[in-house]
């Protein structure tokens, strides 16, 4: 076989194999365009079957609601219901606690104005401004009488103005309330009795009252120690101890308790006879203490009568004369007003020194000053308490209608007892907490 004839054999089945190789991508290509010729023609009829089935379904939907519109009548129910059976409330939803919302207002029948302070305030000096809005120091929409600035009186709610002027009928109601508890007097011995269960080797009870004076909340730690016991012990300290019967009288007139010992500035407060703890008064409680309102200037610029040289003189005069005493901080000041209407018979000014006092406590013992004694303030310089006796000076007579001396004013014992209560006052100023 011959070179040529082999390379026409290799040619001629290259060449078939070529022809092959051509007829089987026609062949695929044929299959492919016929699979998603078919493929296409189903998905055509698919989705228009599903366009007239929704368009029947809707046709036929709307048929039935134009054909059949009305309502159906409630299901009849297998047992009758009975009319007379009342259906239980809802149960509310639980709500969290909250302090702003479900707070209801609180009422006390007490028969008198509420004060931040019973002793250190006077309802007669009318003040001439607010430092702070209206705001009730009881909390907002806590209590149902309405807040004035200086108190909440207890008879008319809509009160506008400042002045703490209270109704004369309280008084009386509340002098009646305390004559049904109190019941009948205490015998000597009960009175005994009951100084002997206050003392500091008895009981740790007490009530201490400082430069704030009788404070609203106080009364109702009052009321806390009557429920265990028939009698509290109250220490009065500072400025409120320049007038102890101040002091007694509103204790008395607040709680409707007596008073049955007063030693210096411990004071034994009973609670009455008739007293019943469960039928104790519902006395709201102050959440802060509010600001003082702006009273009249202590000091004026000129004294009443004198010039302005005068004046200037005076006040000169005093800072250089003799202090008369030295007031302690937190002692007890109940022999001061003696002791300055005795000074008063040999001299026209007196000078207290109150160094080591805060501004406003010895300005409130020159105003307690000006109205028990009385006098004339001149100055509070250099914290000094400098008075005047004023021109037509009279000494004030006493309870029996005499004038008070040096030597007949008290005895050797109430001078050592007076003595002895500063000096414990003095010794023990730190048992005194001022609320």
């Amino acid at each position: 076989m011959t070179l040529a004839a082999a390379f026409q054999t290799l040619a001629g089945a290259s060449s078939v194999r070529l022809k092959n190789l051509m007829s089987l991508i026609r062949v695929s290509r044929q299959n492919s365009s016929f699979s998603l010729a078919i493929l296409t023609r189903r998905l055509h009829t698919f989705s228009s079957s599903g366009e007239t089935e929704s368009a029947s379904s809707s046709s036929s939907s709307s048929r039935l609601r134009d054909h059949y519109n009305f309502q159906p009548p409630p299901p009849l129910s297998s047992e009758s219901p009975n009319p007379n059976q009342k259906k239980k409330n809802p149960k509310p939803q639980y709500r969290p606690p909250s302090s702003l919302e479900g707070v209801k207002k609180v009422h006390s029948d007490l028969p008198f104005d509420f004060r931040f302070s019973y002793t250190e305030s006077n309802s007669n000096v009318r003040p001439i401004g607010l430092r702070e809005p209206k705001y009730s120091p009881f909390g907002p929409d806590r209590l149902d009488r309405e807040w004035t600035g200086v108190c909440a009186p207890a008879v008319d709610p809509k009160v506008e103005s400042v002045d703490g002027v209270e109704d004369p009928k309280l008084e009386e109601k509340r002098r009646q309330v305390r004559e049904k508890i109190q019941g009948a007097s205490l015998t000597e011995a009960e009175r005994n009795f009951l100084v002997d269960l206050c003392q500091r080797n008895k009981t740790k009870r007490q009530i201490n009252l400082g430069r704030d004076g009788l404070t609203h909340n106080m009364l109702n730690d009052i009321y806390n120690h009557w429920k265990h016991a028939e009698a509290v012990r109250v220490k009065c300290l500072g400025v409120p101890t320049l007038d102890m019967k101040n002091v007694i009288f509103h204790l008395e007139d607040k709680t409707f308790g007596q008073v049955v010992s007063k030693h210096c500035g411990t004071l034994v407060l009973y609670r009455g006879r008739n007293y019943d703890p469960k039928k104790r008064p519902k006395i709201p409680l102050m959440l802060w203490k509010p600001h003082e309102p702006v009273y009249p200037r202590l000091i004026k610029t000129t004294i009443d009568g004198l010039s302005i040289e005068e004046t200037k003189a005076m006040r000169k005069k005093g800072l250089a004369v003799p202090a008369l005493t030295k007031l302690a901080k937190n002692g007890y000041y109940g022999s001061l007003v003696p002791m300055v209407r005795d000074a008063f018979l040999v001299s026209e000014l007196v000078r207290i020194d109150c160094l080591g006092l805060e501004k406003k406590d010895y300005k409130k013992i020159g105003a307690k000053l000006r109205d028990l004694v009385p006098c004339v303030l001149v100055t509070f310089d250099k914290e000094q308490i400098v008075i005047w006796r004023g021109q037509d000076y009279k000494p004030p007579e006493d309870d029996d209608g005499e004038y008070p001396s040096f030597t007949r004013r008290e005895s050797s014992t109430d001078s050592h007892v007076n003595s002895s209560c500063s000096q414990e006052a003095q010794e023990s100023p730190t048992e005194t907490t001022m609320d």
